[in-house]
């Protein structure tokens, strides 16, 4: 199952800030966890299953990818392989789509898609150093806090997270083939820490917005104030409002 517990010290945060990234562990170890996450889980969850697309690279290309793959997923993750199975709905396409590219050398148009395929993945095992073991570090409200506010090489945290989001929400996630039993949403656990840090962004823009609204109160003229005392508030509240709040 995949779960937001992994420490990223440099492309979605800072070694003195790291951000959260997402990794893939065993049901079977998460079971073991004291962790908050249980509580957005469906009660009348299956087996989790982990969504993902398989990307066929070239051999020319391999090891400029890797290279590249190596660079990004290089703070706390490790390269395992994995069989990874074609979704029934895909697997007509894709058969149909290899027999369209018998000419393309660069596409594996041989492989029976009805059968699983060997993939290289980077997993964030819980004996790596960045692994949130500390049940506190991965309460869904700290969690979407740090989110909020890290920021690394890559981009915002929270951009990676809705990406993540958004990535989820694709064909055949959402429509009850999820492995959460809802049927509804792709990954409750994303689903959840995306709502809460949209809510603190939300916060955020109020908090500005009320600090303008003080500053303005602040310098708008009282009826007590004579009419020069007024222009020169008011001129000074004008200079203030072109520098910003």
């Amino acid at each position: 199952m995949e779960a937001t517990s992994t420490l990223c010290g440099d492309h979605r945060g800072t070694p003195e800030s790291p951000g959260r990234v997402v990794t893939v562990i065993e049901q079977s170890f998460w079971e073991t966890l004291s962790d908050p996450q249980r509580g957005i889980q469906p009660s009348n969850s299956k087996p989790s299953t982990v969504w993902g697309a398989a990307y066929h690279i070239p051999a020319s290309h391999a090891e400029e990818v890797h290279a590249y793959l190596d660079d990004r997923e290089i703070d706390g993750y490790t390269v395992h392989f994995t069989p990874f199975h074609p979704a029934p709905s895909t697997t007509a396409t894709a058969t149909a789509t290899a027999n369209t590219n018998t000419n393309n050398t660069n596409y594996p148009a041989t492989h029976n898609y009805s059968t699983p395929i060997t993939c290289m993945v980077y997993i964030g095992l819980p004996t790596n150093a960045q692994f949130l073991r500390d049940p506190a570090d991965r309460d869904p409200a700290n969690v979407a806090r740090v989110i909020s506010q890290s920021c690394g090489q890559s981009g915002e945290n929270r951009d990676y997270l809705y990406l993540l989001e958004k990535a989820l929400e694709g064909p055949g996630f959402v429509a009850g083939g999820d492995g959460n039993g809802d049927g509804k949403v792709a990954d409750s656990h994303i689903a959840d820490l995306a709502r809460r840090v949209r809510a603190i962004e939300g916060k955020e823009v109020s908090e500005v917005d009320r600090r303008r609204s003080e500053n303005v109160l602040e310098h708008l003229p009282g009826p007590e104030m004579g009419r020069e005392e007024r222009a020169v508030r008011m001129e000074e509240f004008d200079g203030r409002e072109a520098e910003g709040p």
